[in-house]
């Protein structure tokens, strides 16, 4: 007798898409703890095992990853960068430093020919956040506000495949700036990233290409 293909019951594909919503939003974020699988159960009014097959399938694409006796954690937004993440996670510092500088003075360069005022206005935004978080001094936020204001200036180049693929690098990238910045925010540590806001609001891509190209390099400088 052949064998043929399991389906999986649509009522778990559903609540895939539910919890997979709920990461890809930032309703969970990355590093957090989703709730508690008969916390679930409650929530989506689903059977235990319907839970349990959903939170498995989002593990196995590398979003989720379930860690005994502690808890389910999200580790990635969607299924590419959980390839990503797992893939480079002990990647050469030097190599990732290295494809940040490229994508990102590339990013740089078509932003500041091509970015809107829409743009402008959302990284004056960011910069500010950025600067609230470092005063904070909590180092998650600071790397949190500087992630999203570096992913901020790749939207503004209007690629779509090099803002999708930058996204999809974000885990790593995000992993890597916490290896930079530590547990603690230091004086020595601070990158202002005024100019090369400025350079994209002037039109002035080579300026702003070399100032991305020059953020990433020097944190790989601080490295060796």
């Amino acid at each position: 007798m052949a064998l043929t293909s399991p389906r999986r019951s649509a009522l778990a594909d559903q609540v895939i898409a539910q919890l997979r919503n709920q990461i890809t939003s930032g309703e969970w974020p990355v590093g957090s703890r989703i709730p508690t699988e008969p916390e679930l159960v409650e929530q989506l009014g689903v059977a235990r095992n319907t839970v349990r097959e959903a939170v498995r399938a989002l593990a196995h694409n590398g979003l989720l990853d379930i860690r005994q006796g502690s808890g389910t954690y999200v580790v990635a937004t969607s299924e590419l960068a959980g390839v990503m993440h797992r893939r480079f996670a002990a990647a050469d510092p030097r190599h990732i430093a290295e494809l940040r500088s490229t994508l990102e003075s590339s990013a740089a360069r078509l932003a500041a020919v091509r970015r809107t005022e829409r743009d402008l206005r959302q990284l004056d935004t960011l910069m500010a956040r950025r600067e609230e978080a470092w005063a904070s001094g909590d180092a998650e936020a600071f790397v949190a506000a500087d992630a999203t204001l570096h992913l901020a200036v790749v939207a503004a180049s209007h690629n779509d495949v090099l803002t999708e693929l930058y996204a999809d690098l974000g885990d790593l990238l995000r992993d890597y700036l916490r290896g930079d910045v530590g547990p603690e925010l230091r004086p020595e540590n601070h990158m202002d990233h005024a100019r090369l806001v400025e350079a994209i609001r002037a039109g002035d891509a080579e300026t702003a290409a070399a100032e991305a190209a020059s953020h990433a390099l020097n944190c790989l400088a601080d490295r060796v």
